[in-house]
């Protein structure tokens, strides 16, 4: 079971939440699992150290420690479009690194969940974007949905590009970011019947609820057969 790649319709859809959720509820399947942020933008100052809430919380997450270095290889400190961050700061972001962390993480864990950066298509450097570094890692992909407003478009066009990368879009997750969308349920549907694979599970609007919470409403057993086959 060597890894998946989580990706989602846009930034701030969800993405760590429902990989964190993901790792709690193989961990608690007794699955060693463990959580990769290849780029992270955006940090704070801790005891002298530059932190990434999601990198944080996906290490919480997981069901085992792995190098700091292998798990977030590329810590960028503005919360801004990773290419410009790291041009800021006089560095490229190269796929080659990316790579070699997570082989680092396969030999260490039974699966890594990898999660990407913003949309499927954020430029990394001049030449590189997400989707060059999912199909470097030729993973299956999860696509969380931001179910607001829109989704369908955006929902549609990113299973179009992650398809036309050759790549296994095994699964979608429906997350409620907007509590308000008008037509939630018909938009799910709408999603469920045109993306014609599996909906892992529909994460519904709680605020200040932890990937714990949100774990028992993905279906793990989906999971677990795409990776083993």
């Amino acid at each position: 079971m060597p890894g998946i790649f989580i990706t989602g319709t846009d930034t701030g859809v969800g993405k760590t939440l429902v990989a964190a959720a993901l790792l709690e509820g193989l961990k608690a399947r007794g699955v060693q699992a463990v959580g990769m942020k290849p780029v992270a933008a955006g940090c704070t100052q801790v005891d002298g150290r530059w932190l990434n809430e999601d990198v944080a919380l996906l290490q919480a997450a997981s069901a085992l420690s792995a190098p700091l270095e292998w798990i977030n290889p590329y810590l960028l400190q503005a919360p801004m479009a990773p290419q410009i961050a790291a041009e800021r700061e006089g560095r490229r972001i190269e796929l080659a690194p990316i790579v070699a962390a997570y082989r680092g993480l396969e030999r260490l864990a039974e699966l890594v969940v990898v999660e990407g950066v913003g949309g499927f298509r954020v430029p990394l450097n001049a030449r590189e974007d997400t989707a060059d570094l999912a199909a470097a890692l030729g993973l299956p992909v999860i696509l969380v949905v931001g179910m607001r407003l829109g989704c369908l478009n955006h929902a549609l066009l990113t299973a179009e590009a992650i398809v036309a990368r050759g790549l296994n879009l095994m699964a979608w997750v429906a997350n409620q970011i907007d509590p308000a969308m008008p037509g939630f349920a018909e938009n799910r549907q709408a999603l469920s019947d045109r993306l014609k694979i599996p909906c892992l599970g529909t994460v519904l609007w709680m605020p200040n609820s932890g990937a714990q919470a949100f774990a028992k409403d993905l279906d793990l057993e989906v999971v677990l057969a795409s990776v083993a086959a």
